[in-house]
């Protein structure tokens, strides 16, 4: 009769309702995954929103047109002014150059062949050219300014490799082995008045890393027409990454049977 006393009744559904509450209280969290894992996806997603932004600046940091400083020199202002694209010098160019007098000679006597250099070392450690040392030091320390203010290129090509994937990263990976096996072709002697000259080029992918002149001609006034024209001849093959280079003057015939060696071996490489 006590077991089945109306108050032991009570207590005992009391006691089921309060377990069932609690039961239901401590599996409620259970059932919150998806909103905490939305709120913990938040954060995530606006870091990544930060980070593309970021990249974007870099490249168009990266790309464009850089000028560098002015350098003030001895007979006037040099200033340098930098094409790059893809983190690379294309193009080199001196918006302020010494002016007046004698310097008006040497300006354009030095400057075009700064230019090539620049682009050619992709650097500022060029040699001055002689008879022009102001306006060769004042340059490079233009075109150091300049080279300042790209230096974004270590980042940018990290954000391409963060954006990047598998797939990406792969043709990456068949670039750099393209990259790292050069291929030196020597293209076929071409005859002149004065002697035989023949181009050989190193090639890495499609782009031309070395030009030299295995033939040139030599004996008496050759032999400085030789060692005037054909360093200029080599960098100015590798920046232009073609035969269509200048002549050097003094030295037409040396220069157009370098250019049709150039092109023997450029057809050779297939470029």
């Amino acid at each position: 009769m006590r077991k089945s006393h109306p108050i032991r009744r009570v207590v005992l559904a009391t006691a089921a309702t309060v377990s069932g509450v609690v039961l239901l209280l401590s599996l409620k969290p259970a059932s919150d995954p998806s909103s905490a894992s939305a709120s913990g996806a938040a954060p995530q997603q606006t870091a990544a929103a930060q980070e593309s932004p970021q990249g974007g600046a870099e490249q168009a940091r990266a790309d464009g047109t850089v000028t560098g400083d002015v350098a003030q020199t001895q007979y006037g202002a040099v200033q340098v002014r930098l094409t790059v694209r893809g983190g690379k010098i294309t193009k080199a160019e001196a918006v302020q150059a010494p002016k007046g007098g004698t310097s008006d000679q040497k300006t354009a006597l030095s400057v075009p062949r700064l230019n090539q250099e620049a682009v050619v070392a992709q650097g500022a450690d060029i040699d001055s050219v002689s008879g022009a040392t102001y306006t060769s030091a004042g340059y490079k320390k233009s075109l150091q300014s300049a080279l300042d203010k790209i230096k974004t290129t270590p980042a940018d090509s990290g954000s391409g490799s963060k954006s990047g994937t598998g797939s990406k990263s792969g043709s990456g990976g068949s670039g750099s082995a393209e990259a790292a096996a050069p291929r030196t072709v020597t293209g076929k002697a071409a005859q002149t008045p004065y002697g035989a000259v023949q181009v050989r080029i190193t090639v890495s992918g499609k782009k031309i890393t070395k030009a030299e002149a295995v033939q040139a001609p030599k004996g008496g006034t050759s032999d400085q027409k030789t060692a005037l024209s054909v360093p200029r001849l080599n960098k100015e093959a590798v920046a232009a990454g073609n035969a269509d280079i200048d002549s050097v003057s003094g030295a037409t015939y040396t220069s157009t049977g370098y250019k049709q060696s150039l092109q023997s071996a450029l057809d050779q490489a297939g470029g």
